[in-house]
């Protein structure tokens, strides 16, 4: 089911490239970013999540953020560690979630993602964030969701190609509200 704005999160439970299982009840109480990417050697995220981590400090205390992938945990875990990430970071390797929160597959958004941001992959390249391993799905679009304290969806940004996210801009926004 796609989400939608009012939406609770009740279930998620999946594993931490920190070494425990992460459950949704873990971030209540705060606000926090949820987002799905695609496998975990990807550039595109792996640049998402190392500008992420690079901004971590303007939030303050502010919002969570969690980061789940399309990957086998053992593979996430050598592909993340560079980023030292100060937020969770979760495998998703049976794909459990991305279906149960309707996360789309697409060859065409891949295509269009590709294109449209080469400007992006050179940067990730050039940041080391280059592909060796393929292990999830390279066709994956990604999904940004900012809930509330209660875990209710306040925002959800379904991308439009597999290297589109909802904006820092906005994300910084809602924690800061």
């Amino acid at each position: 089911m796609k989400l939608k704005k009012g939406d609770k999160l009740n279930e998620l439970s999946l594993p931490s490239v920190k070494g425990k299982v992460f459950k949704i009840g873990d971030i209540e109480g705060k606000k926090a970013l949820i987002s799905f990417y695609r496998f975990a050697q990807c550039p595109f995220c792996n640049l998402r999540i190392h500008e992420l981590t690079q901004r971590y400090h303007e939030l303050e205390d502010k919002l969570d953020i969690v980061a789940i992938f399309d990957s086998p945990l053992d593979h996430l875990i050598h592909s993340t560690k560079k980023h030292n990430a100060p937020f969770e970071i979760l495998a998703d390797e049976n794909f459990k979630y991305f279906k149960d929160f309707d996360v789309e597959q697409s060859i065409w958004k891949f295509f269009v993602g590709s294109v449209v941001n080469v400007h992006r992959l050179i940067k990730a390249t050039s940041k080391g964030f280059i592909p060796m391993k393929f292990k999830g799905s390279m066709l994956t679009v990604p999904v940004d969701i900012l809930v509330n304290e209660k875990n209710v969806v306040e925002q959800v940004y379904y991308g439009r190609s597999t290297t589109d996210h909802m904006s820092l801009e906005e994300i910084f926004k809602f924690a800061k509200s």
